[in-house]
């Protein structure tokens, strides 16, 4: 590959870091957010975050996207350019994603057994506390493996940025390699799996550091 291709995919690598990245850093805590919603006493609330998560988990994210990217104009007439392409792209990952993180937070909170409420409030803990210095923790190592695979399919479904021509890794490999050469196909590969390798990596020496019985 000559040094200019080199180049460009470099840069569609930047935005797949940066699509991660951006997904992350919001999608959960939002997905936090919905999980408190689903489990409210408050039945608009719950069965409003239910059809939040049952509908995005239930159609494809490469829909999703289209849906963020095109719907301004089409219900409220609003006129998108070229700019809104990648904050579409972060809109749709964070609330696809928030819905799936909703349920993996959801699960550990669950679990934890309702007698350390009920000491925490014993030693005068209000709930907030009880939450955030007791269970909280707690949760995070409980749900570590199920959230590494999330975020390790997350690096991978960055390519579908391509839906709205977002120049991301696999986006730019493709028109490199329509010129008719499988380097830049090879290259995207080996960025992903160096990509996940690295996520892996990071995760399970989270998991060790907080795995503080063994």
């Amino acid at each position: 590959m000559s040094i200019s291709q080199i180049q460009q995919l470099i840069g569609g690598m930047g935005v797949s870091i940066q699509i991660f990245t951006v997904t992350l850093v919001f999608s959960l805590p939002l997905g936090l957010i919905v999980s408190f919603g689903r489990m409210a006493k408050n039945p608009i609330i719950c069965n409003g975050a239910k059809a939040y998560i049952s509908i995005m988990r239930g159609t494809p994210l490469m829909l999703q996207l289209m849906v963020v990217y095109f719907g301004p104009y089409y219900l409220f007439g609003i006129k998108i350019g070229n700019s809104y392409r990648l904050w579409a792209v972060f809109i749709g990952f964070v609330i696809n994603y928030a819905a799936y993180f909703a349920e993996i937070y959801r699960s550990g909170i669950q679990s934890m057994p309702a007698g350390q409420y009920e000491a925490a409030y014993i030693l005068g803990y209000s709930r907030t506390q009880t939450f955030f210095k007791i269970i909280l923790p707690q949760v995070i190592k409980r749900i570590l493996p199920a959230m590494t695979n999330e975020i390790i399919t997350l690096v991978k479904d960055t390519s579908l940025a391509f839906t709205l021509s977002v120049m991301e890794m696999f986006t730019v490999a493709k028109a490199l390699a329509a010129k008719g050469t499988m380097m830049p196909f090879i290259a995207a590969g080996i960025f992903y799996y160096v990509f996940n390798l690295l996520v892996a990596v990071v995760m399970e020496r989270i998991e060790k550091k907080l795995d503080y019985y063994r």
